[in-house]
């Protein structure tokens, strides 16, 4: 999936059923003229649905926009049976790759027992469909339930030992947390692409649902100034938030990152800003 030159892809996620997808096709439309690498699909552990959500979306990027596709797949509540079914089903539409993940535990809702671990999901793949190519998560800043980096940075080896052909990581913002991070993978004989995750920050309601969900994450003392100057400054703080993403972009690949997977959150216009800026850094699929 990666080579020499670093690439840039997009994450959208499926909207909720009541607002259609009218809209979501309208921005993938939009951002189908940035040429990005791949687009992954998201899907959620909150709705288990996921042909009509994320296979349908999915159909649409490979199919009628012709950009390589990633389905996200969390299994903590499938069943090995659901999990074929939707094998199955990727496998109709031509998408042969997964981002694989346990995905998050839904308070006062336990889990299914057959994928404990993403790593469990991982091994069934290879052995049911060893055609897909599987993408793993991964966290610079360690995983929000592991006691510490050393514990991690095994889980993580036997993710890849398992059959992960890439790493995505989470979100963050101190790229020297990133940079360590692959100094460990190295030190671990973790030895595929990393994908740094970017997510730039917009506006001020983003900015307190990604600190009320991603405690693990560090703000840097730059990061934080811009939130507090401009955070009763709606323009000002979209200007300085993607300009703060792109300052990091630029750095990652002078740093030689295999490549920038954008968090877009669906916003066509934060993806073609942040494009316009750094096409140039990237190869060019269209």
């Amino acid at each position: 999936m990666i080579g020499q030159t670093p690439s840039l892809s997009f994450e959208i996620f499926p909207p909720k059923p009541a607002v259609g997808n009218e809209k979501i096709i309208q921005t993938l439309d939009e951002m189908q003229g940035l040429a990005p690498h791949f687009i992954s699909v998201t899907c959620s552990n909150n709705n288990l649905n996921v042909e009509e959500t994320t296979v349908k979306l999915a159909n649409h990027v490979r199919n009628e926009l012709h950009i390589p596709t990633i389905a996200h797949l969390p299994a903590a509540y499938l069943t090995k049976e659901k999990v074929q079914s939707i094998l199955h089903s990727l496998n109709e539409i031509g998408v042969h790759q997964i981002l694989a993940l346990r995905g998050d535990i839904i308070e006062g809702l336990p889990p299914k027992e057959d994928f404990q671990y993403a790593t469990d999901l991982i091994s069934f793949i290879k052995e049911e469909a060893p055609h897909f190519d599987i993408i793993g998560a991964c966290y610079p800043e360690v995983h929000p339930e592991s006691p510490n980096s050393v514990s991690d940075i095994k889980n993580l080896k036997k993710k890849v030992d398992a059959g992960c052909s890439t790493l995505v990581t989470q979100l963050f913002f101190d790229n020297e947390a990133f940079y360590n991070f692959q100094e460990k993978c190295s030190l671990a004989d973790i030895e595929v692409p990393i994908i740094a995750g970017i997510m730039p920050i917009i506006n001020r309601n983003q900015a307190l649902r990604l600190l009320k969900t991603c405690e693990n994450i560090r703000l840097p003392r730059k990061f934080k100034a811009i939130l507090e100057k401009y955070e009763h400054n709606p323009e000002s703080l979209r200007a300085a938030g993607l300009a703060y993403a792109v300052d990091q972009i630029v750095d990652l690949v002078t740093n030689d990152v295999a490549g920038v997977h954008l968090y877009t959150m669906n916003n066509a216009e934060t993806a073609r800003t942040i494009h316009q800026a750094t096409h140039s850094l990237f190869k060019h699929y269209s």
